[in-house]
């Protein structure tokens, strides 16, 4: 939810690193951003859980990978 929220906001995400525990926005917010983003049009619980498993599991990943640390790449990868 907080990647989702700052994206829309076009808050830079290569500095922004999710904060355990932390917690933003109300549970309408969250799930109105979800069914937002998630690509089906009526999608069912399920398919909600399964976006948010597989993106929490992305962020995650790029969260921990060298390649995505602004120290690490410094400018050579912006965006990625």
């Amino acid at each position: 939810f907080q990647y989702l929220k700052r994206f829309d906001q076009g808050c830079d995400l290569d500095m922004f690193w999710y904060e355990e525990l932390s917690v933003e926005g109300s549970p309408a917010e969250c799930l109105q951003l979800f069914l937002l983003h998630c690509g089906v049009v009526d999608p069912s619980w399920a398919e909600l859980r399964n976006f948010t498993w597989f993106l929490n599991i992305q962020l995650r990943d790029c969260e921990h990978s060298d390649f995505c640390n602004p120290a690490f790449v410094q400018d050579t990868l912006k965006g990625f």
